[in-house]
């Protein structure tokens, strides 16, 4: 069996020769698939003393980010979640000192924390507590004093929590080694305890971290230290390593169903009848014996028994779908009593987009904002969760009898907190579609504009009944794209509505619209950068046109020469 992320922990406090201790120091080891998805997490403060709040921001700060943190979704990076939550600490330690203690200096404090997800350390600071890394004998500081000098002898905090309603969170990442040892310490350790000192305990009883957290702790209090002492203490035991063994065994302990027909039943389903095979998974329509709805149930195919990254990419798709509640995206269920290796989602009554733009070539404009507006919210709700669908295209979208839409298959979603996980194996799951994958994507730099780029090549084919860049049987780099004007399939197309599509599909994804609501909005409004039919150039506009002028322009030349040399 692999191994798990285990650390080894201390902490110390004293409050030394102040009346109260405005320190605060804690660590977070959370249990099951909490501590993959999540991680460790780890924090430290000091509060202001001059903040008649200090003590309460401290602890709150302390004890709010490891909680909030843990309630973020998984499908968000580290960087994204810690910062969000301490973004919200931040503006209600502001809005309690304004409030409570009418001062700009009500609730202070500090913050250090420290994450390790995976084989990754992330680090979050603000303020002048320190967070060193200690690896093989020696000792690197890893935070910045946010200390201005005004004098001599005299500084002041130039950032910390709660001074205002926005504050700016320094981050760093780092690779992780076993045998690691991250030193916390409030500046009642760090201005009395110099790094070579701490070096040196460290290196004589790093392997008792209680102990040589007390070490520290006693060796700033006899340095002279007026201040609170605070110092914690946090060792690398071990990190993951997930090795495809492990997958095999997760995913073998549900094993595959046995070949299903109509009429046969599954755990509380009943099968209805197969609605489509392949050589990767076979689709049936079942019905919820207990509640008596129709359901979507998949399995995989056996010809991908054996391939792990396969069926990791299966659980992947079903992992992805609970976790988005949109009514715009397919719905996948739960399935408490399942004994086999198969998802649940939800029946949509209709047929999907591919199949309605065939009966509906070159689709109203205004039938076409109403589709892709709902394309947009469900994308939204991918692309809030840090998700990529990276597979949109009219066969992944369903619409059911009343005209609503639904995105589905969540098998190349691209998840950011996902990433953060080390593996050991490669997947093979497809990434985009030919002909709607945007072209980065072959570099493996997909983002949260390649969405936008597929969702651009939909827009375009619902109103030509063509593509942007013509039919392929492979994918074609960006530099090979030659963008084809939606007037000249649909000559009702205006050339600002032209305009919108051509930047949604640009091959550069840095000329794409920053966001999908101003793709939408130029769709509706006049854009005045695309209302000249004359930005575009002349070949691109009317080719024949163009052609035909040139050979004019050819033969006159021709004629004249001839004159000359004649003459």
């Amino acid at each position: 069996m692999s191994k798990q992320l285990q650390i080894d922990y201390a902490a110390v406090t004293e409050k030394g020769n102040k009346e109260e201790n405005a320190d605060a120091a804690d660590a977070l080891v959370p249990e099951g698939s909490a501590l993959l998805n999540k991680g460790i997490a780890a924090a430290i403060c000091d509060g202001m003393s001059s903040s008649e709040g200090g003590v309460e921001a401290a602890q709150i700060c302390v004890r709010s980010f490891m909680d909030d943190y843990l309630s973020t979704p998984d499908s968000w990076t580290v960087k994204t979640a810690a910062t969000k939550v301490l973004g919200a600490l931040n503006r209600w330690l502001w809005s309690q000192g304004q409030m409570r203690y009418d001062s700009a200096k009500g609730m202070v404090t500090t913050f250090t924390g420290l994450v390790i997800k995976s084989t990754t350390a992330h680090v979050f600071h603000v303020g002048d507590s320190r967070l060193y890394l200690f690896r093989d004998g020696e000792l690197e500081q890893l935070t910045h004093d946010h200390r201005v000098w005004v004098g001599k002898d005299r500084d002041f905090l130039s950032r910390a929590m709660g001074i205002d309603a926005h504050v700016d969170i320094d981050y760093r990442s780092l690779a992780v080694e076993p045998g690691d040892i991250f030193l916390f310490t409030t500046d009642g350790v760090s201005g009395y305890v110099t790094d070579n000192r701490l070096r040196q305990l460290l290196r004589s009883q790093g392997e008792n971290l209680q102990a040589c957290a007390q070490a520290i702790m006693e060796e700033a209090l006899q340095g002279g230290s007026h201040d609170n002492v605070t110092c914690q203490l946090l060792k690398v035991l071990s990190l993951p390593e997930k090795t495809e063994d492990d997958i095999l065994q997760k995913i073998t302990e549900l094993p595959f169903p046995p070949p299903l027909r109509a009429g046969m039943k599954i755990d509380n389903y009943e099968i209805l009848r197969e609605l489509h095979a392949s050589a990767r998974s076979e689709v049936f329509l079942a019905r919820d014996m207990d509640q008596g709805t129709k359901v979507i149930l998949k399995t995989p195919s056996v010809n991908f028994r054996d391939d792990p990254a396969f069926l990791e990419g299966f659980l992947h798709e079903e992992w992805v779908g609970k976790r988005i509640s949109n009514s715009h995206v397919l719905k996948v269920l739960d399935t408490p009593r399942r004994h086999f290796l198969y998802n649940i989602s939800e029946y949509v009554e209709g047929q999907s987009l591919r199949q309605w733009m065939d009966d509906h070539p070159q689709t109203h404009i205004n039938t076409a904002r109403d589709y892709l507006a709902q394309i947009v919210d469900g994308l939204r709700a991918f692309h809030r969760l840090e998700m990529i669908h990276l597979d949109l295209k009219p066969e992944n979208i369903l619409i059911d009898k009343d005209g609503i839409l639904k995105i589905i298959d969540f098998g190349s979603t691209r998840v950011a907190g996902a990433t953060e996980i080390k593996t050991c194996y490669a997947s093979d799951t497809p990434q985009a579609t030919v002909d709607y994958g945007a072209p980065e994507c072959l570099k493996g730099q997909c983002s949260m504009r390649s969405d936008t780029y597929s969702l651009g090549v939909i827009a375009y084919e619902l109103l030509t009944g063509a593509l942007p860049y013509g039919e392929h049987d492979k994918p074609v780099v960006a530099g090979k794209l030659r963008y084809t004007p939606a007037s000249r399939h649909n000559p009702h197309i205006q050339p600002w509505v032209d305009g919108a599509l051509r930047k949604a599909v640009h091959p550069d994804p840095t000329k794409r619209y920053d966001t999908l609501s101003e793709f939408l909005y130029d769709l509706s409004h006049p854009n005045p950068r695309f209302l000249s039919a004359t930005s575009q150039p002349l070949i691109e506009r009317n080719p024949l046109g163009f052609w035909k002028a040139l050979s004019g322009l050819l033969l006159l030349g021709n004629l004249v020469l001839l004159y000359l040399l004649l003459k």
